[in-house]
């Protein structure tokens, strides 16, 4: 969309005569004779300039450009305006009006955008209006809009090419910071960048918006979508506006898919991608790399079986080409309307497996225990922290009369929940440690009779099963020297008990409180801890505190 025509898209809203542009002034339009200011920040001459090369026709470029006087026409929404740019000592002053109102041609030249589609076919972005008496006026809160430029472009693209080659996970723009990264867990501001200012910030989220999403934005002041720079990365990518203006956060996925065996899944979470019916839910804190493990998990299943695989996402990070299965990849908001919306239709589309990306709300979890119950291998996520609370969660969305009816459903169609976070590497980096549930029977009669407070002791004594604890799998990475006996109790849910697995391994305890050390036979003192920055756990019992 040529950011004129959210002006000429104004114009029609108000009934205005004319539009008049001027170097470093506001702009304002004429209706029934009276000019009236239609934004609140000047345009400056290069964003005019910007502004006019974009519907210029070829023939009037060269003169737009060198701040010429020019005269042309340029088509929207079925109207023909004829544009005059007229020079002056402090800068260009553009005055458009329409002409007569007769029907557009089909595709002239002035009317086509830089990527050769036809302005008057392009839904505008409508401008916020402000209505005065019978008269409504364009405003734009943040300026006169951002125009987007090459140098914008380039901008944005160097920063994503930082946050993958410098190996971090999230790039944040935010106004009046430099560009953030956050790299192995940690908040780093990139050395020798500017703070941002709003209207470049705004820019650089709309040079890679599609058109759905500015409207989105213009809308509700949020939107999620994707973005790809071939040959680098795919990006998930969030843009929101807080109390300072625009801002955004852009994840990278990587674009290799990354396989099962390299992120190191056990040979009994690999055999859940060959059930042929169930629920199997990927489950963590925001940031703990549940797509990674769930986009591995089909890779194996696009690998080693030949079925129809339909995934609804939001929006489509990991892109899956077809291998031995039919891969369906459809994004909320662009192919499909809701997660519930296509969790439905999906059942007519001879799907053998479905992914849901996120479930987000009870329709949502009903339609997924249903669709598991009769016959399909279902894949999900859900932000729980432990396997345990993941079962809860999952039933406690449902009212009080139905929930037994849940347990029920819930016992015969979970096969598994794979309960991950992120921990910080020895030497950089991040490894994930993952708490593995396997449904057997025991499991299933304590879903079925709510006993779900029982179900961490059936982890404990089923290892030789596969399923492992939190603490389990956080003490194996620090008994391997991937993880720092103090980055594992800062994750573990259990900190008492894992506390007592360091101790029992001989693994360095003085950032605990002395008081646990000698409770426990240890060596460390409260001293070691004030000198070491280590963690505070007041009262009789410190280490239940993050319990």
């Amino acid at each position: 969309m040529a950011y004129l025509d959210r002006f000429l898209a104004a114009m029609v809203t108000s009934h205005a005569d004319a539009l008049t542009l001027v170097a470093d002034d506001v702009a304002r339009m004429s209706i029934a004779n009276v000019a009236r200011p239609v934004t609140k920040q000047p345009l400056r001459a290069a964003q005019l300039r910007t502004v006019l090369l974009e519907v210029a026709p070829p023939d009037a470029r060269e003169a737009v450009g060198a701040g010429g006087d020019v005269s042309f026409a340029y088509a929207y929404d079925n109207v023909v305006y004829t544009v005059r740019v007229a020079a002056g000592p402090t800068g260009s002053t553009v005055e458009i009006r329409p002409q007569a109102q007769e029907a557009a041609p089909a595709a002239p030249a002035a009317s086509l955008t830089e990527g050769g589609e036809p302005a008057a076919q392009r839904a505008p972005a409508m401008p916020e209006l402000r209505t005065s008496g019978a008269t409504a006026v364009a405003v734009d809160e943040h300026d006169a809009g951002p125009v987007v430029t090459e140098e914008i472009r380039r901008e944005i693209h160097y920063l994503l090419e930082q946050l993958v080659a410098r190996g971090a996970s999230d790039l944040h723009l935010r106004v009046s910071e430099p560009p953030i990264l956050r790299l192995h867990g940690e908040m780093v501001r990139i050395e020798g960048r500017t703070p941002l200012d709003n209207g470049t910030l705004e820019a650089m989220m709309l040079a890679l918006m599609p058109d759905r999403n500015r409207r989105e934005f213009t809308n509700i002041n949020d939107t999620d979508f994707a973005y790809e720079i071939a040959g680098l990365a795919r990006f998930r990518c969030n843009a929101l506006r807080d109390r300072r203006g625009a801002a955004a956060v852009f994840r990278v996925i990587p674009a290799r898919v990354i396989t099962a065996d390299e992120l190191g899944l056990t040979d009994e979470v690999q055999r859940l991608c060959h059930l042929p019916r169930g629920l199997v839910l990927v489950t963590g804190p925001t940031g703990s790399g549940k797509s990674t493990t769930l986009c591995a998990l089909i890779d194996l299943v696009n690998r080693s079986r030949s079925d129809h695989v339909v995934t609804i996402e939001d929006p489509i990070e990991f892109v899956h080409e077809n291998k031995q299965c039919i891969i369906t990849q459809r994004q909320v908001g662009l192919h499909t309307q809701s997660f519930k919306h296509a969790l439905r239709a999906a059942l007519r589309e001879d799907p053998d497996i479905i992914l849901v990306g996120e479930l987000r709300d009870l329709e949502t979890v009903s339609i997924a225990i249903e669709t598991a119950e009769t016959g399909h291998l279902v894949f999900g996520t859900l932000h729980t922290t432990s396997a345990v609370s993941t079962v809860d969660r999952l039933i406690d969305q449902f009212p009080p009369d139905r929930q037994a009816q849940i347990r029920v459903m819930l016992s015969e169609s979970l096969r598994g929940v794979i309960s991950q976070v992120l921990c910080k590497k020895v030497g950089g980096g991040r490894v994930a440690a993952r708490e593995v549930l396997l449904t057997i029977p025991a499991i299933s009669n304590l879903i079925r009779e709510g006993k779900t407070f029982q179900i961490p002791s059936i982890l404990q004594t089923s290892k030789r099963l596969g399923m492992v604890t939190l603490n389990d799998a956080l003490i194996d990475l620090v008994d391997n020297g991937l993880v720092e006996p103090r980055e594992g109790y800062i994750k573990a849910s259990d900190k008492q008990g894992f506390a007592g697995m360091l101790k029992a391994r001989h693994h360095d305890t003085s950032f605990l409180e002395g008081d646990l050390n000698a409770a426990s036979g240890g060596t460390g003192s409260s001293t070691a801890v004030k000198a070491e920055g280590g963690l505070k756990q007041p009262g009789p019992r410190p280490a239940s505190a993050g319990r």
